[in-house]
Parts: C-alpha cells; sequence; structure tokens
C-alpha cells in the first residue's frame, strides 16, 4: 500500500511506491510493452499482467489457454508439492440483514484468471484451503467503443469456472471507459457506473458474491492525475448509485466500498491520507454513505514490518536496515499490517462500526528488483511464511468487537499466480512475484505450504 512522506528539508518528494499503483508509474515504459504482448484480447485482462502458459509436473495438466504467449521452459525446483486436501465449503448462508454481515472470517487470495491456466490456479486455491477468489476488471476493457455497448468475453468463462468450484468471487472494478472519464479515473456521472454494475450482475447473478467498487481511490494514479478530499463526496456519489442497483437486481450481493491505499500523505499530484479520505466519505452529506455499503474494504501495509507491531506504541527494528535517509518503513502507522486497526477506530468514531472489514489485499515482499519495493530485501521466505500466519491468526482470534462478533469478514492475501506470470516474461524477481506464494515454475513456496495447514486445522476445529 502507498505510503508517501515529504522529505521538508530538501522539498522532494519520497515516495515508497505501494504494492502496484505508485509502481506503475516507475515502471510504466517497462509495463507497456509487456501489457501489449498479451495480444487482441476481446475483453479484460484484469490485472494489468502478461500471460504464461508453463508446464509443471507436480501439479494438474495443463488447461488450454486463450491468446498464449511463448511457453517459458519449467524450473526445476526442490520445493515439496503441496499436498491436496478436500475442498473447504463456501461461506454460510447469509441473512439477508443490513449491513450483510459474515458469521466468522474468511480467508481468500488475489489472482490472475484472465487469459491464463485458469484450471491449474483453481485447483491450487482449492489445495490451499481459500474459499474466496478476488479478481480485478477494468472497465474499460469490457464497456466499448460505445456506451453500453459490453463484450463481456473471457469474464464469463472466469465466472462460470470459479462457480464451477463451488469458490465464491470478489470482483474488484477499476478503470472507466475513457468516453466516461478521458484519464480512465472514476467515473464524472455516477449513473454510467450503475449501468455497469448493473449489466454485470443481471448476466452473472450470485455467481459473483461480492463487488468492490473502485481500488485505492484515494490515490491521484486512480483519479486521472490529482486527487483531493473533496473528490471522497464524489466517490460516495458512485457508491450509492452502484448499491442501489446492485441491490435492487440481487440483494444477497456484498457491495464493498472500495479500499484507500495506506497513506499518510497529502498531496494532490499523489494522494490523499486514508485517515482524511475515509473520514470525509463517512462525513459526506451528514453520512449518507452509512446506508450504501455492506463492508469497507481496507488494504493495510506492512513493509518489512512483522503483523504484531505498530508505529508509534509497538514499532518494528529491522535489521541490517539503516535509518533515514536509508528508511526503514517502520516510522509511520500505514507501513504496518495493523494500521487495519486504526481504520476499525476511524469507522466506530464516525457512527458506521456496524460495518465489516474485508482486507482485500494484504501480504508481505521478499526480496525483488523493482525501485520502492526495497522493503522486501529484509523479508526471507520464512519471514513471509510466518507473518502471513500471524496475521490470518490476528484475523480469526483477535479482531473481534466486544460483543464477540468478528469486525473483519474476509480477508485476501496478496497473491495467488503472478510470479508465474512475471517469470514467463523473464522477470522472476518482479515484485509483484515477490509477495506471491507460488514460485515461478508453480511449486509451493513455504508460505502457501503454511497457509495449507493452518486452514486445514482450522476447518477441523
Amino acid at each position: 500500500m502507498a505510503v508517501f512522506r515529504l522529505d521538508r528539508r530538501s522539498k522532494a518528494v519520497k515516495i515508497p511506491l505501494s504494492w502496484r499503483q505508485v509502481a506503475l508509474i516507475a515502471l510504466l515504459g517497462v509495463l507497456t510493452p509487456l501489457f501489449a504482448a498479451c495480444g487482441g484480447a476481446p475483453a479484460s485482462q484484469g490485472t494489468t499482467l502478461p500471460t504464461a502458459v508453463i508446464n509443471a509436473p507436480t501439479l494438474p495438466p495443463v488447461a488450454a489457454t486463450v491468446n498464449p504467449i511463448s511457453p517459458v521452459p519449467t524450473a526445476t525446483s526442490d520445493n515439496p508439492a503441496p499436498t491436496p486436501v478436500p475442498p473447504s465449503p463456501t461461506a454460510a448462508p447469509v441473512e439477508l440483514t443490513f449491513p450483510l454481515r459474515l458469521p466468522q472470517p474468511e480467508h481468500g487470495v488475489v489472482a490472475h484468471l484472465y487469459y491464463t491456466d485458469r484450471e491449474r490456479v483453481l485447483t491450487l486455491t482449492e489445495i490451499a484451503g481459500y474459499t474466496w477468489v478476488r479478481q480485478q476488471i477494468q472497465w474499460k476493457d469490457i464497456e466499448g467503443p460505445e456506451p453500453g455497448d459490453y463484450k463481456w468475453g473471457e469474464l464469463d468463462n472466469i465466472v462460470d469456472d470459479v462457480a464451477a468450484r463451488n469458490l465464491n468471487l470478489l470482483i474488484s472494478i477499476v478503470k472507466a471507459p475513457s468516453f466516461y472519464n478521458p484519464t480512465n479515473g472514476l467515473p464524472r456521472d455516477p449513473v454510467t457506473m450503475g449501468n455497469f454494475v448493473e449489466a454485470m450482475v443481471r448476466r452473472y447473478g450470485t455467481k459473483i458474491k461480492a463487488i468492490e467498487i473502485w481500488n485505492e481511490q484515494n490515490l491521484a494514479v486512480e483519479n486521472g492525475g490529482r486527487v483531493t478530499v473533496e473528490d471522497a463526496g464524489h466517490y460516495v456519489e458512485i457508491l450509492v448509485e452502484c448499491y442501489k442497483r446492485i441491490k435492487a437486481v440481487e440483494p444477497r450481493i456484498f457491495v464493498l466500498s472500495g479500499a484507500p491505499s495506506s497513506s499518510g500523505v497529502d498531496e494532490p499530484s499523489l494522494a490523499v491520507s486514508d485517515e482524511r479520505y475515509y473520514r470525509a466519505m463517512y462525513e459526506y452529506k451528514g453520512g449518507l454513505i452509512k446506508d450504501y455499503f455492506d463492508a469497507q474494504a481496507v488494504h493495510p501495509g506492512g513493509a518489512a514490518n512483522p503483523p504484531d507491531t505498530l508505529w508509534p506504541e509497538k514499532p518494528s527494528y529491522i535489521q541490517g536496515c539503516k535509518p533515514a535517509p536509508d528508511r526503514c518503513w517502520n516510522d509511520h502507522p500505514t507501513h504496518y499490517f495493523r494500521h487495519v486497526e486504526n481504520v476499525r477506530k476511524f469507522m466506530v468514531e464516525e457512527g458506521v462500526g456496524d460495518h465489516q472489514i474485508w482486507i482485500t489485499e494484504f501480504g508481505w515482499a521478499t526480496p525483488n528488483n523493482t525501485p520502492g519495493y526495497e522493503f522486501g530485501n529484509y523479508v526471507s521466505l520464512e519471514q513471509q511464511r510466518d507473518y502471513i500466519i500471524t496475521a490470518m491468526k490476528r484475523i480469526d482470534e483477535l479482531y473481534r468487537a466486544p460483543d464477540g462478533k468478528p469486525w473483519v469478514g474476509v480477508a485476501f492475501l496478496w497473491n495467488m499466480n503472478f510470479a508465474v506470470l512475471w517469470g514467463a516474461q523473464g522477470n522472476p524477481d518482479h515484485e509483484q512475484a515477490s509477495f506471491g506464494i507460488l514460485n515461478p515454475d508453480w511449486s509451493p513456496r513455504p508460505s502457501f505450504l503454511a497457509i495449507q495447514s493452518y486452514l486445514a486445522e482450522r476447518k477441523r476445529r
């Protein structure tokens, strides 16, 4: 998640980049040709990643893919193969109360399912024990070239394949068509996004279990290059319109308020601090938002900090990391997983504490070659494993209201299979790959095996 700082001494902007959004700025010249390599796909590529077909001897046979690029030879790995376990049940039935809530925390993973070996990805999701999958879609790749002209394409296959596995699907929507916003930021007219989500729900029904309205909308990069705290009100108007349109068709679908990026800076060309943005959303028009979302999506950071630490009361001290100017990413709460507790506090103070939080992205980078993600160089594969499991335990055991009810509904780990895709493009050390729980050859990292064990034991309890 993005945490921005301004160096008052030099007046230079220092940007410890987020997991994805700010990296888009630094790597735009590199990523553009990579994305083009995906070929002329008729529908959204989802999260912007290259595609790959990779054969691995220890996993199910490779299914045919759409628009594949040249295969990459499978690397030999000494890592043990994951042991299949019985598939986990779907989430508990939802009572149609307001807001919709889950009775116990669930766990999911962010995956890239567009034009890749989806069968293998979903099989691994089941083997790990996850019950939810989050897929991001780009609205601009589905609607067009004219308003109202929808080409669902590969999303049809994704939705059907996830449903066939009895997994729960969360769809995150980003990037408006240029005829609604030339910069592909939030649409100028909320009705246009309402039209889109209504069409999507009419097409797929409850095969989609939850919809997240936008992603890290407090970042300038998600708003065409500029963002102010006043933009939070416009976002609320969009959320209200989408909520009404979704619920009119299928009231059982969870509607999530999009997750602001964890950020401590207020600079229109970069970001609005997440606390200011949350509070601006909740206070707009006297709390209008309260009746128009089920859960608040949150993206807590992690940097290289263990998940039981939090600045300032229990800061992390990263061994081997030098103090400023070679920053250690430990001097602000937004660098910490436990910042989710601060967001919960904001919600209670603003009168929306009856709504659950869904953590739609969390995780820890490991050593990588991407500028801005150097904190990953202080996290070993074993530490990543331990941090993820500790975070999952906190969610399951500690994140509960005084009445014992959980205030986290679902937590999605970032990510499952991005290392496979980046490995196929010759960059297995990209930061997105480093966050993953698979290696580029599809073999499991220590974190995958630990998650599998934890979720299997959790299911038996």
